[in-house]
């Protein structure tokens, strides 16, 4: 019993420390949720329908995405090639993350479903202090799913009472977030080169292509930035 305690002293310790980094993106989500629960109603979509998108699809980007473009009958090969290209970003965290977590090879495939933007950058975050445990990474996933999965589904029965939340500026929630928790990287040279070729070119992409092509776009120039800018001997 005593060799236990420790172990559960610290699974404990990493619950707590999840729960705690996630807070503040679970709250900041909860307007962006309801947002896409009301839109997603008004395109024709039931609160059941919003509901199981989330949970299975579970990509805030992409389900907006997809919900901008949507008719009747709704273009499957348009929305899945959106889909895929405003994805096509979790395959480079998951490559940068997956040596950084303290989990099998199978738990980690399973438990990057929970991965996004926000769980990648708090997991970077941690891990230049100590590994990514799968108890921190499960606390952090599971609440931001069940958070999305919730309240998009509760906008989706509000629908119109809703109102628009960019008035109140809670469009900008989760943007305003993820640049605090960039910010909080560090400013050496690489970081800053690669936060601002990455910015800059996807700026110039969304602003003479359009969406979703700025978010392929950005992710490819920061990974050439980041190696053009690191030290020669982390190259090799």
């Amino acid at each position: 019993m005593d060799q236990a305690n420790p172990f559960t002293a610290n699974y404990r310790r990493e619950i707590r420390a999840g729960l705690r980094d996630i807070a503040p993106v679970a709250v900041a989500a909860i307007p962006i949720s309801l947002l896409f629960g009301a839109v997603a109603s008004a395109k024709g979509l039931s609160p059941l329908e919003v509901t199981v998108m989330s949970a299975l699809v579970f990509a805030g980007g992409a389900q907006f995405a997809a919900i901008e473009t949507w008719i009747q009958p709704a273009p499957i090969l348009t929305l899945a090639f959106a889909t895929l290209l405003i994805n096509a970003r979790h395959v480079l965290m998951g490559a940068s993350l997956s040596p950084k977590v303290r989990m099998s090879r199978m738990q980690t495939f399973l438990s990057f479903f929970f991965l996004t933007d926000e769980a990648w950058a708090l997991s970077e975050r941690r891990a230049l202090e100590r590994p990514v445990t799968g108890a921190y990474w499960a606390a952090m996933g599971i609440v931001l799913w069940t958070n999305w999965t919730v309240f998009s589904s509760l906008g989706a029965v509000l629908g119109s009472f809703l109102g628009d939340p960019a008035r109140i500026g809670a469009d900008f929630a989760f943007t305003a977030l993820f640049i605090g928790l960039v910010a909080g990287f560090g400013r050496s040279r690489a970081t800053l080169v690669t936060v601002a070729v990455s910015a800059a070119v996807a700026a110039l992409v969304h602003h003479f292509i359009g969406a979703p092509w700025h978010v392929a776009s950005g992710a490819l120039a920061g990974i050439a930035a980041a190696y053009l800018a690191a030290p020669e001997e982390a190259r090799s």
